[in-house]
């Protein structure tokens, strides 16, 4: 099936490395260095809502990774410097991205090749060329799998329910309002959950980098978010870690 060139807008240019996300999207680490279809990469996959940073060298695409903390890497595996391949076993060679979504996207299509690319840790593999089409269902599907939160408008955790259509949320059968800044905090969370977020890294992910904002800020918008979310007797689902930062508590589940 040929490529769709879906191309009713200029697409955007490469991101490059300083780019960090400013929104609750999902990030797709584009990792392609064939600047065309780089390009026409980074245009569907920002139609269909996701933030792109993209690169065209592995050796870059490495930095990205611990950098902006991608969602997913769609990663095409003849690449300059660095390969595919090898980028992929090194991302499954660390504890930090051994769950990282990994989409393989390549012009060698031979069976020997697929079952390389799967064994290596890619999560999907599509060789070119391919429908864009099938290429943004194939990573619908691999985030239903693997971070069922970043597909489905309905998010919970434990008692707490998230709508991101209505931006809505419930706890239990009460109601919660949150201003827009502790819905975003929450939703981060609810994305990752028990993952630890130091204030920084929040910081990023709500404000943005481009946002000059106090560390404290984010003590004072989680306080906030927990007078919200807990009335009394509740059970706080919010963990603070001394020196770290805040997560969701996956003890709460329990």
């Amino acid at each position: 099936m040929a490529l769709e060139m879906e191309l009713n807008a200029t697409p955007s240019a490469a991101t490059g490395s300083t780019t960090r996300r400013t929104t609750m999207k999902p990030t797709v680490l584009v990792v392609e260095d064939e600047e065309a279809l780089s390009m026409l990469l980074q245009y569907n996959l920002e139609k269909e809502g996701y933030d792109v940073v993209a690169t065209a060298d592995g050796e870059e695409a490495a930095m990205l990774v611990r950098e902006i903390e991608p969602d997913l890497v769609l990663l095409d595996w003849m690449l300059p410097s660095l390969s595919g391949i090898e980028l992929c076993r090194r991302l499954r060679s660390r504890s930090e991205t051994r769950n990282l979504p990994i989409v393989m996207i390549t012009a060698r299509g031979e069976e020997a090749d697929r079952i390389r690319g799967l064994d290596t840790g890619a999560d999907d593999y599509i060789t070119k060329p391919f429908s864009t089409t099938e290429l943004m269902a194939r990573i619908r599907a691999v985030l239903r799998r693997i971070r069922p939160a970043l597909a489905e408008d309905i998010v919970t955790f434990g008692d707490v329910v998230m709508d991101r259509s209505t931006h809505r949320v419930r706890r239990g059968e009460r109601e919660v309002h949150l201003g827009p800044t502790e819905y975003r905090l929450l939703e981060h969370l609810m994305q990752h959950p028990g993952r630890v977020f130091s204030r920084a890294q929040l910081l990023d992910a709500v404000w943005g980098s481009d946002v000059y904002v106090e560390a404290r800020t984010v003590d004072v918008h989680i306080g906030r978010l927990r007078k919200a979310l807990n009335q009394k007797g509740q059970r706080d689902p919010i963990r603070t870690v001394r020196a770290a930062g805040y997560a969701l508590d996956e003890q709460f589940m329990n």
